[in-house]
């Protein structure tokens, strides 16, 4: 029997980690900036870990039975701590105090389990050995959790499914408890019903989750989903109302109504400006919206797209409705498409281009800020000739004034030249990019006919930034301070 007990010991550990994860994980996501968020909610559940261990003195009576009956909370709260919080993100003003509710009261019943465990073990080992062996268990639970959860759990079971799978897995504990330590408690009848009972929801809420979480995110979101899915690396969303939209991990990427604005600016100032391009390259733009348009020059012989996750290239190659809308770009003969991390492929990368297109996400994360700092743009300068040009999109230069700036004084750290230009894009606002190069860029005479958008006249415009736009001093963005993910959170959170 206490071989039994011990073996739990594995398992709550674990799952105590789990919803530790799971916390953090899910601020990071609907709070955004993923060090502070994990800082805090690691700092906040080891002190309420902490406050359990101390409480757990006051615990003299029926510690078995407690035990049980802490493990059915544990269950029971932490399995439903990531749907409550999803659920009620849109309705929850003060969304910071419920979120760090759950990480206490999770965190004070976790620090309840192993006192009282080894209280109920003390008369079947020595104290020492005891110790050895209950915390050996617990380091080793721990770390089976820290691989799992970012490897298959989050990833394919998403966070509220985890969530009741360990709800689970605590609840089984203390059924098994009862089960072998039947004699020695006291209505156990009583325990092993309340059990059953929080074992029945969630299992439903384990069975129902995605249909929860279809609710939540249709909540979020203003037009019906048509379709949702989550890779490794990304959740992807799309919407279809009056127009069709994109978003990924929440953030709106285009509105099929207005996005020609977004990419005929990224793609066209630069490319037009370059006699008879050959050879381009296309970081991010999964969508294969941007290379639409570079398929637009009779003299492009190829393009190479580089994008991280596999799902966004194959339904932007085999839907219907976004090969309509990107004219079937990814599948032409002239595009190779290659899905790898950005960062990680120029390093390897030794051929250069004529132009070059940058077309991440905005920088609203540290995996994604990396790809505006100062080692990336180094790498990219490998890879460009004297007269190669580089457009990336930038950001707001209106709503993150200093993010937009700092991407441009951070590629003219590293000794390119920079033009900053900007459009209005009604889906977004005011945007902006810059063209960067090695040599000086001059504006196209004559702009590619019969664009929706851009002309002669639009392009001059562009490179005009009124003084509420205008250029100011910012720090560079480095991989060790990642200062560009600080100034983007703070300036739109003020906007959202």
């Amino acid at each position: 029997m206490s071989q039994a007990l011990l073996l739990s010991v594995a398992i709550i550990a674990t799952c105590g980690l789990v919803y530790e994860l799971i916390a953090g994980a899910l601020a990071s996501y609907l709070l955004g900036d993923s060090i502070t968020q994990f800082s805090i909610i690691i700092g906040v559940y080891l002190f309420s870990m902490g406050i359990g261990s101390y409480v757990s003195k006051y615990v003299n009576k029926r510690l078995l039975a407690t035990f049980i009956q802490v493990e059915f909370l544990v269950g029971l709260i932490g399995g439903v701590s990531a749907t409550v919080l999803f659920l009620l993100f849109e309705h929850v003003s003060s969304f910071r105090i419920l979120l760090y509710s759950f990480v206490v009261i999770i965190g004070t019943l976790v620090g309840l389990e192993i006192p009282l465990l080894m209280r109920i073990l003390k008369d079947k080992y020595e104290f020492k050995e005891l110790i050895s062996k209950v915390f050996t268990i617990d380091y080793i639970g721990a770390l089976f959790a820290s691989i799992l959860f970012p490897l298959v759990f989050a990833p394919y079971l998403g966070l509220m499914r985890t969530g009741f799978l360990f709800g689970i897995f605590n609840v089984s504990v203390g059924l098994w408890t009862i089960k072998i330590f039947k004699k020695d408690l006291i209505g156990s009848h009583m325990l092993k019903g309340s059990g059953i009972g929080i074992l029945v929801l969630l299992v439903f809420g384990f069975i129902f989750s995605n249909q929860m979480m279809h609710y939540a995110e249709t909540v979020k979101y203003q037009d019906p989903i048509i379709y949702n899915k989550k890779s490794p690396y990304q959740k992807v969303v799309i919407t279809k109302g009056k127009d069709l939209r994109l978003f990924l991990n929440g953030n709106l990427q285009f509105s099929s109504s207005d996005e020609y604005r977004y990419h005929e600016a990224l793609v066209h100032p630069g490319l037009a400006a370059i006699e008879n391009p050959k050879e381009i390259l296309v970081l991010g733009g999964g969508d294969g919206l941007a290379v639409r348009e570079i398929l637009k020059y009779e003299s492009v012989e190829k393009i190479t797209l580089v994008d991280l996750d596999p799902l966004m290239t194959k339904i932007f190659t085999t839907n219907n409705m976004l090969t309509s809308l990107n004219q079937n770009s990814l599948n032409s003969k002239k595009v190779e498409v290659i899905n790898e991390d950005a960062f990680i492929w120029l390093r390897n990368n030794k051929k250069k281009y004529d132009f070059i297109v940058i077309d991440f996400p905005d920088p609203s994360n540290f995996s994604l800020g990396k790809l505006y700092t100062t080692t990336f743009f180094k790498l990219l300068k490998d890879n460009m000739r004297e007269e190669t040009l580089l457009a990336i999109q930038s950001t707001s230069p209106y709503f993150a004034r200093k993010s937009f700036w700092c991407v441009g004084n951070t590629i003219e750290s590293i000794g390119l030249k920079i033009f900053p230009y900007h459009t209005y894009v009604p889906s977004f606002g005011e945007w902006g990019y810059f063209i960067a190069s090695k040599s000086e860029y001059v504006l196209p005479e004559n702009i590619k006919p019969n664009l929706k958008y851009v002309n002669n006249l639009t392009l001059q415009r562009m490179f005009r930034f009124p003084p509420d736009m205008d250029m100011v001093k910012t720090d560079v963005n480095k991989l060790n301070n990642q200062i560009l993910v600080r100034y983007f959170e703070t300036e739109w959170g003020k906007v959202n």
